[in-house]
């Protein structure tokens, strides 16, 4: 194998990793606060890529052109469109059946996702089949050697990054993510010290939802393509991720993300079946790592979630 097709199999690793730390440390903002699994979270994914999708549709129809402006519109009807729906999932769902076996959280939120999925299929304009996604970005790239680097995937990296690292200073910076962690670290405690429990929650549900929109617009923008099962694998993998790194563990979610990303290009590059079976290698060897770490590679203690 060449030098630049290694480069290569990297930077596909590294997005595909940037992709399930955003979806893993959604999941993990939702444990660490309310100790539930959001199942459909992964359909929220898809949800908010088909929201870009369509925001792009609609401005082009009217004559919009400008790059800038389309990529703008496409970010921002993701994010709102998501956030809506974070917000409506937790205080639908989620929180009424808070006292309820969390088996019934799960379910509900399973079948939530369901709904979601089949709800593209059915009523996006030829939903059921995979639809192009703009390509919004510049295309342009430096050369090394026989490997191209894009811009293009570069500028996607670091948005994800900063998304990331954005969260992470939101959680541990500022008033709010003083209340979310008071409010993960003891419920009855954070109510006594005056702090909204339901917002609280709310606004966790409408960020981690957001960080799966960006997701979800990464890998439109990265594939040029949407489908709407798009987030079944990524929510499942999203979920593995968070469980590797340590569920409730923010910095563990982003671990689980990247190492299972890069098991996955481990297996599409040594296999000698070719990489048909990276994604089972993956899980094979995540199934391993469970089993000799129960709690995951960052063990996660309740006075530290989130």
């Amino acid at each position: 194998m060449t030098l630049s097709v290694l480069a290569q199999y990297v930077m596909n690793g590294a997005m595909l990793g940037m992709m399930y730390a955003l979806v893993a440390v959604g999941f993990t903002l939702f444990f660490g606060v309310l100790d539930v699994i959001q199942f459909s979270h992964g359909d929220v994914v898809a949800a908010g890529a088909f929201a870009g999708l369509l925001a792009w549709t609609a401005l082009s129809a009217v004559g919009v052109t400008a790059p800038g402006l389309l990529l703008l519109a496409v970010v921002l009807a993701a994010a709102i469109a998501t956030a809506v729906l974070g917000v409506l999932v937790a205080r639908f769902m989620v929180l009424p059946l808070k006292t309820a076996p969390q088996l019934n959280v799960l379910l509900v939120t399973l079948m939530a996702g369901t709904v979601l999925r089949e709800a593209i299929r059915l009523f996006y304009p030829g939903g059921s089949q995979p639809q192009r996604f703009p390509a919004l970005l510049p295309s342009f790239g430096w050369n090394f050697g026989a490997f191209h680097l894009r811009f293009d995937n570069v500028l996607l990296l670091v948005t994800g990054g900063l998304m990331i690292a954005g969260t992470h200073l939101l959680i541990t910076r500022t008033r709010l993510g003083l209340a979310i962690r008071a409010v993960a670290q003891d419920e009855e405690t954070a109510r006594t010290m005056g702090i909204d429990f339901r917002r609280v929650v709310l606004v966790t549900f409408a960020l981690g939802s957001v960080l799966a929109a960006f997701a979800g617009v990464i890998d439109g923008l990265y594939y040029n393509e949407v489908f709407f099962g798009m987030g079944l694998l990524l929510g499942v993998i999203g979920f593995a991720a968070a469980i590797l790194g340590g569920l409730g563990n923010l910095y563990g979610a982003i671990v689980g993300g990247f190492l299972f990303a890069a098991l996955q290009t481990l297996g599409a590059v040594a296999l000698p079946f070719a990489s048909a079976y990276k994604d089972v290698f993956a899980f094979g060897v995540v199934i391993v790592l469970m089993t000799l770490r129960p709690t995951g590679l960052i063990g996660e203690r309740a006075s530290e979630r989130v």
